[in-house]
């Protein structure tokens, strides 16, 4: 599965884009020098179990049992029943890119040393990486208190016990160990712990999460461009004067990116824009996808935190040499910012909407309605209104954030959850229906230039419109035009344009395919 050359990885340089990298199936090495950190408080822990030192987890029972002492011998063994009495997790197993995301991030954070792994962990999670090893984890059982026992089966995996997929099929994980040349995995004190209770899921997930958005949100400027275009909106909003005079996080980076897309196209001509000020959802672009990009940045400033340190209970101080009981397994920021990005992206898939309906009015376009020819038995994009709607009550329901419930796991030890899990489960499942969405408004923005291309140049319509003439719009958006006619041609007579759209949606939006192109002609993000 390696492709290109192995990342390097010293527990402090993981980003989102490295794990979407290695998810898709990048391989790894480590850095000689993160493995003197992780030798270290290896020792640590070795110490711990010489002098008789009471740690919880490692000395002790987990949970309600957290008042029972372990010996040496007795850790060693508990490290397997660790494993193996919390292979609990439910339901359709995790994608592969998400297995192999939470894998990295796991790999990562035992580098800092922070988790007082054994070197051998930290050894079979970056072969197992390298050589396609994927272990089967049901996706349900993370409350945000750590990813127990959805993480429990990656060790369990490991060890030899539970499921590998060998070609997309589920095997014993000897046999599969075995078909790919890797070693069992011979669990020391500590180390069932060490696998199990982290947050390498959820915060592996996020991290894919927040790639995906930054594809979608990018694709998303891309379909409000081609709206601009097709309404020959007035592009004064995103001026460099006028984004500057309230620089709200994020407004001015998506305002100069629409101005890129459009200022040297026709809108970009003094006295070209139709009306001397537009609706709210064309006038305001740059302030509803700029709060989405802000609410993207704290994303990415949590993650930099959460896939580079060990989020370990009990946690190793190496300095101190002492190994102590942490809450910093509990992730409620990073749910308040995964439903953060939720809720701004709600706000976008609501304004596109708008555009498209816009689009569709001939008393604001001076195009024919619909989108269509003036035939009277013609429905043009008439119909899509009702999937587009549908689509923006689905994400809008999807933006709502996680309950804050309490919790009464081990007697009433853990009672408090985060269900930062089930956060990023619903920004994965709204990510879906609004590429889908933004697909609708591609597809409405190419009518609508199509259209304009065809009208007289001469056209006037109303007091407050001035001449527009068809005109080629600036390269980036003459390439997604292109790109979009091959898929789903104009609309010359109604047919089904379903597959089309969900084409589209595949191809254009969720593959990142705008998101290049735009960072390969220097207007990226």
């Amino acid at each position: 599965m390696k492709t290109s050359e192995p990342i390097v990885l010293n527990g402090h340089n993981l980003t989102p884009r490295i794990v979407r990298r290695v998810s898709q199936g990048a391989g790894v090495s480590v850095d000689p020098n993160a493995m003197v950190e992780v030798r270290a408080g290896r020792a640590v822990v070795e110490r711990y179990f010489a002098e008789g030192l009471p740690a919880y987890g490692l000395t002790t029972g987990l949970g309600a049992r957290s008042t029972e002492a372990l010996s040496h011998d007795a850790a060693t063994e508990f490290s397997y029943k660790t494993v193996r009495g919390r292979v609990q997790a439910l339901g359709e197993p995790l994608p592969v890119v998400v297995v192999r995301a939470l894998m990295v991030v796991r790999l990562n954070t035992l580098l800092t040393g922070g988790a007082g792994a054994s070197p051998a962990v930290v050894e079979t999670l970056a072969d197992a990486l390298n050589r396609g090893v994927v272990p089967v984890m049901p996706r349900i059982g993370s409350i945000g208190a750590s990813d127990l026992v959805v993480m429990a089966s990656l060790a369990h995996a490991l060890i030899g016990e539970g499921e590998l997929l060998i070609n997309g099929v589920a095997v014993p994980a000897a046999e599969g160990l075995s078909t790919l040349g890797a070693e069992t995995l011979m669990l020391a004190p500590k180390d069932g712990v060490v696998l199990c209770n982290n947050t390498a899921y959820s915060s592996g997930a996020a991290a894919l999460a927040l790639e995906r958005a930054r594809d979608v949100l990018i694709a998303l400027q891309g379909a409000a461009a081609l709206s601009m275009e097709g309404f020959g909106a007035n592009l004064s909003p995103v001026l460099p004067q006028a984004l500057r005079v309230r620089p709200q996080p994020g407004q001015v980076e998506a305002g100069d990116q629409l101005r890129a897309l459009l200022i040297d196209g026709p809108l970009g001509r003094p006295g070209v824009a139709r009306r001397l000020q537009d609706p709210v959802s064309f006038r305001c672009v740059a302030q509803v996808h700029g709060a989405a990009w802000a609410a993207l940045a704290e994303l990415d400033e949590e993650l930099a935190v959460d896939l580079n340190t060990a989020p370990d209970n009990p946690v190793v101080l190496i300095d101190e040499g002492l190994c102590i009981s942490t809450g910093n397994f509990h992730l409620p920021r990073l749910t308040q910012t995964v439903d953060g990005v939720a809720r701004s992206l709600a706000w976008c898939a609501n304004d596109s909407v708008a555009r498209v309906h816009r689009l569709m009015h001939a008393p604001f376009t001076g195009l024919p309605m619909l989108l269509t020819s003036d035939a009277p038995d013609s429905a043009g994009f008439g119909p899509l209104l009702k999937p587009l709607e549908a689509l923006r009550a689905e994400i809008v329901h999807l933006a709502n954030p996680v309950p804050i419930l309490g919790s009464h796991n081990a007697d009433g030890v853990e009672d408090a959850a985060t269900f930062s899990a089930l956060a990023v489960e619903k920004l994965n499942t709204l990510l879906d229906r609004l590429s889908l969405l933004v697909s609708i408004e591609f597809l409405a923005g190419a009518q609508a230039i199509d259209l304009r291309r065809q009208a007289p140049h001469d056209t006037v319509i109303g007091s407050d419109f001035v001449t527009t003439g068809p005109a080629p719009v600036t390269r980036p958006l003459e390439k997604l035009f292109a790109e979009l006619r091959l898929i789903s041609p104009f609309i010359h007579e109604d047919r089904p344009l379903g597959r089309e759209l969900e084409t589209v949606a595949r191809n254009l939006v969720c593959s990142g395919w705008f998101a290049e192109l735009l960072a390969d002609d220097g207007e990226g993000t």
